[in-house]
């Protein structure tokens, strides 16, 4: 069976790479097409039952419903021990890329369609010569960039991203766009990208529900003891760090939106400031202090939920932005959501082939095949336990 492999790169992290890929693959699966789920360079990391994994990968097993082995699906832990080794030359980088080739080959035997997830960035992996663009060459693979979109300087990235990856990209797809950005991308943005021979497949629109974490499910996420209550169904997509004066602090917090703020309980003038700015949703409060009554029902006026979370500030912010960026969206009904906006606002059969002619193909293979072969493969036949 032929093989087409499509790898789905990034500008950079939390652009919704992995809900593309995975709406592609369901969408592939709908036109009837055997599809094959990798992503060579696991870098959403977490620990489970003493190993690292990422979680991507394991979604995708799910959700596709993929009978393959997990170090098939991610042969590389990007982790930071794995980065100071190969700094340190303890990493080989054609070892990994031979290594990369053989699963890919095992996972791609009897795939009509192999989807190749990238890593955070597209230049991810430079240290050991397999960033996306290096990937794509291994395996032959056509190249989609997703990318984010909030004013013209971030063309700038794509440019340069489309040029590395030459004549192997198909194109670029804008990803959770703003209203307020919407416009002038499709009407400025593509049109000096496709001057440049850079192919736009899509400007995907932004989705409340697929941009961020509610206040609730952030408080539940971070262990959060809730001392105002306020609009908890509101949702957070950053978060701003109060470290300078009240003044400062507010003409920072104003220039925000679906935001919270994370800072000290004992910096009364830096939550007092993000009570004034519309564009918070959230206060987070750090170091085990509580603010004053006086503070606390000023904040319950203002309808402003008020979090207290353990820990001190810079910690606490990492652990936010890992419940954005992992997303508590990233579940089936995101999938078919994303699948949905792709069918609506991308060009789908630029990435898959025309629908009929996918179904056709997928028949005129099952039609042609070897009865007595059909059960046999060369994939594993029981998967790891994530």
């Amino acid at each position: 069976m032929h093989t087409n492999t499509l790898l789905v790169a990034s500008i950079q992290e939390s652009t919704g790479k992995t809900a593309v890929t995975l709406a592609l693959g369901r969408l592939a699966q709908e036109r009837g097409l055997d599809v094959g789920y990798m992503k060579p360079k696991g870098t959403r990391l977490q620990s489970n039952v003493g190993k690292t994994l990422d979680e991507d990968p394991m979604l995708a097993r799910e959700l596709l419903d993929l009978d393959c082995e997990m170090h098939q699906m991610e042969p590389i832990v990007y982790s930071p021990t794995f980065v100071d080794g190969a700094i340190r030359g303890q990493e080989d980088p054609e070892e990994l890329g031979a290594l990369i080739e053989e699963y890919f080959e095992q996972l791609a035997a009897n795939c009509g369609l192999m989807l190749v997830e990238g890593g955070g960035s597209w230049t991810t992996g430079g240290i050991v010569d397999l960033t996306d663009v290096d990937i794509a060459s291994r395996l032959d693979a056509d190249v989609l960039l997703v990318a984010n979109y909030e004013n013209p300087g971030d063309l700038d990235d794509v440019v340069a991203a489309a040029e590395a990856f030459g004549d192997r990209l198909v194109g670029v797809l804008f990803n959770g766009v703003s209203d307020a950005a919407f416009d002038d991308l499709e009407q400025q943005g593509v049109p000096f990208l496709e001057g440049r021979g850079i192919p736009v497949l899509g400007v995907v629109p932004r989705e409340r529900d697929l941009a961020g974490v509610t206040v609730e499910d952030l408080a539940a996420e971070l262990g959060a003891d809730v001392a105002v209550d306020g609009d908890s169904g509101a949702y957070v997509e950053r978060f701003l760090v109060g470290a300078m004066g009240g003044d400062a602090a507010l003409r920072y917090f104003r220039r925000t939106k679906n935001a919270a703020v994370i800072t000290g309980g004992d910096r009364a003038e830096i939550i007092t400031a993000a009570l004034e700015a519309p564009g918070v949703n959230a206060i987070i409060l750090t170091g085990g202090h509580r603010p004053s009554p006086a503070v606390l029902g000023k904040a319950e006026q203002k309808g402003v939920p008020v979090l207290l979370v353990t820990g001190d500030t810079l910690s606490v912010v990492d652990r936010a932005e890992a419940v954005v960026n992992t997303g508590r969206a990233r579940d089936e009904e995101t999938i078919t959501r994303m699948s949905e906006l792709l069918y609506d606002h991308a060009d789908v059969d630029a990435l898959l082939g025309p629908e009929d002619d996918s179904v056709d193909a997928a028949d005129a293979a099952e039609d042609s095949a070897d009865p007595e072969d059909a059960g046999n493969s060369d994939n594993p036949t029981d998967a790891d336990e994530a």
